[in-house]
C-alpha cells in the first residue's frame, strides 16, 4: 500500500480525468461508464457518458467502452469485473500488478496491456493538470481493443496476455 497516496488528500481523490490525447489516440469509444460530471468534464470521451449519479455499474454496457475508473478499492474492482464480463474496452489503471485485483481479475481476463513509459498528466476538476504518485497501465479487453493498443504508438511496453484464448 502506498502510504503517500493515503495521506495526500489530492492523490486520494477519484477526480483524475483522462487527458484528451489518450482518447484521441485510442478512440473512438461508444460508452464511458465512469465519466466526470458535466459541470467539470473537460471534453466528451464517448457519445454516452455516465457519471456516478447514473450508476454505470448497474446499467447495460454496449459497444466499445472507455474506462478511467474511480481508484477507490471497492469500486475499482467492481468496474474491472464488469469490464471483464463486457470484454470490449480499454481501461486506464494504476500500475500495481502485484495486488489481488490484477491477479484475480485483470491477468486472467484481459487481452493485453501497455505499461506506459511516462506518468499521465491527468486533468483535475479545476482544469489544471497533475501527476499522481503512481504510473499507469492501459488494459484492453477484446480483439478490437487489443489491436487499438498495439497500433496506438503510445510509449511503453506492450504485453499480450490472453490473445487467442477467447
Amino acid at each position: 500500500m502506498d502510504i503517500r497516496q493515503q495521506k495526500n488528500p489530492l492523490a486520494s481523490r477519484d477526480d483524475w480525468y483522462t487527458p484528451r490525447w489518450v482518447i484521441d489516440t485510442l478512440g473512438p469509444f461508444d460508452l464511458d461508464p465512469c465519466a466526470a460530471p458535466a459541470d467539470v468534464r473537460p471534453f466528451q470521451t464517448a457519445p454516452t457518458m455516465w457519471t456516478e449519479k447514473d450508476d454505470g455499474l448497474n446499467r447495460q454496457w454496449n459497444g466499445v467502452v472507455w474506462m478511467n475508473p474511480p481508484y477507490s478499492r471497492v469500486l475499482l474492482r467492481q468496474f474491472c469485473e464488469k469490464m471483464a464480463r463486457h470484454n470490449n474496452g480499454i481501461a486506464l489503471l494504476i500500475n500495481r500488478q502485484d495486488n489481488v485485483l490484477w491477479q484475480e481479475v485483470i491477468f486472467p481476463t484481459a487481452m493485453s496491456m501497455i505499461f506506459m513509459r511516462h506518468r499521465v498528466r491527468f486533468i483535475r476538476p479545476d482544469g489544471t493538470t497533475g501527476n499522481p504518485f503512481f504510473g499507469s497501465c492501459l488494459v484492453a479487453w477484446g480483439y478490437k481493443c487489443d489491436r487499438r493498443l498495439r497500433q496506438s504508438g503510445i510509449e511503453g511496453k506492450y504485453v499480450a496476455l490472453n490473445v487467442g484464448q477467447f
